[in-house]
């Protein structure tokens, strides 16, 4: 081993400072080594011990190549640090296999497994839809003759709401394709359809109480839409009854899924006609994790916060530290999907119409016009990214449907 200075590994993929590594970890008193995308080259920061690059943080025998390097040259690390949802499993996996402290698949596992946490939300005596395994087609046909039409299915272990169908009936099993060879793949579930609203609540559990959080409802549509092409927004959440509806029921997830243990988390949330009249908040899924989409950003930029420090801490063995939320502004995203199939080349970007605010969106994101844009999945890769602060809940939402009619990126397919 070189020197004595504790080696930390990163598992880095975002080309954009979704994390601030530099900030969390002193790159002085520490070697750090990054095992990342090309992609994610552009955002390590300069003060990196070594990068190794391979094509996805997610293909574990690259990775576990990677870091025998690493290991080879600067020892087995004292932590391994991976903070995007797609790079928590292969991280789970390496450490186990390494020796390395911090979370293994087991401990993962409810976070990661629908069926299981699912289970173990509705086992706390929360609302959860219907659910059941999904070996087979036979038994999506059996959990909708029992429950009824539509249902969704999705795969255990998705992200980005890969792979999530929603079969809107008994003949519709036998229509769509490729469904009997996804079971048959990986381990499904189905879930009874809930039509109603979906909110995302960001924030930290601090083992025994709730911690900053904010709740955000999805607006034109939702994650599953976005992969079929429409676009997504999101709009922070301002009306008092329904903020307490939600940090009651947050508090319960908290416990019911993490215990007395700290956790950043990304929950997702049917809101409901209650009893009584008031809201009422029905389960859907929740990652340990920070969002995505922008909600790194809008946390800094509109709260004075880094979600994603508290998770960084929590990985290095430290007690998160989030301070209170700066109030009296709310944050806000929009995503527009690429207009054709990546690879592409970016013709034109500009507004067809005026924007909606000269404050709102306070930034505007996408590949530079004359660049290619790459076939590379995820939240990041998108069309164009938008961000919002505004005074309100009414006042951003009618930003983000106005940015969303009134911007225009045109793209030239390319060949792979």
């Amino acid at each position: 081993m070189t020197g004595r200075r504790p080696h930390v590994t990163v598992l880095h993929r975002w080309r954009d400072t979704h994390a601030l590594y530099a900030d969390y970890i002193d790159h002085r008193a520490n070697r750090v080594t990054y095992i990342s995308t090309e992609l994610g080259r552009a955002s390590v920061p300069a003060e990196a011990e070594a990068v190794v690059t391979v094509g996805f943080t997610d293909d574990l025998p690259a990775v576990r190549g990677a870091l025998t390097a690493l290991i080879d040259s600067y020892g087995t690390p004292q932590v391994l640090l991976a903070l995007n949802e797609g790079d928590l499993d292969t991280a789970a996996l390496v450490r186990e296999e390494f020796g390395i402290p911090g979370q293994t698949p087991d401990e993962l596992a409810v976070f990661r497994d629908k069926l299981l946490m699912c289970r173990t939300v509705a086992a706390a005596g929360l609302p959860v839809p219907q659910f059941a395994p999904a070996p087979d087609p036979d038994a999506v046909r059996e959990f909708g003759r029992a429950h009824g039409w539509p249902v969704i299915v999705k795969p255990h272990r998705g992200t980005a709401s890969r792979g999530v169908v929603q079969v809107d009936s008994e003949a519709a099993v036998d229509e769509l394709p490729g469904l009997a060879r996804d079971l048959a793949a990986e381990p499904y579930l189905v879930q009874s359809y809930v039509d109603a609203p979906i909110l995302h609540i960001d924030g930290l559990w601090e083992g025994d109480a709730l911690g900053s959080w904010t709740v955000s409802r999805y607006v034109g549509g939702t994650c599953a839409g976005f992969t079929q092409g429409n676009w997504l927004g999101s709009v922070e959440e301002d009306d008092p009854v329904l903020l307490a509806a939600v940090e009651a029921f947050t508090a319960a997830v908290g416990a019911a899924l993490g215990g007395d243990r700290p956790w950043v988390f990304h929950l997702e949330a049917f809101v409901t006609d209650g009893a009584g009249g008031g809201p009422g908040l029905v389960f859907l899924e929740c990652g340990a994790r920070v969002g995505g989409g922008e909600i790194p950003f809008t946390w800094r930029d509109v709260h004075d916060a880094d979600l994603m420090a508290a998770a960084a801490d929590i990985q290095l063995g430290r007690a998160p530290v989030l301070p209170s939320l700066k109030t009296g502004e709310v944050g806000g995203y929009l995503l527009l999907p690429l207009p054709v199939p990546a690879p592409c080349l970016v013709e034109r970007a500009d507004w067809a119409a005026s924007p909606p605010d000269e404050h709102m969106p306070y930034a505007v994101l996408h590949v530079p016009v004359g660049r290619r844009v790459p076939p590379i999945s995820g939240y990041e890769h998108v069309g164009t990214r938008f961000r919002f602060r505004g005074p309100s809940t009414a006042a951003v939402e009618d930003a983000i449907r106005t940015s969303a009619d009134g911007f225009r990126l045109v793209c030239t397919p390319l060949e792979e």
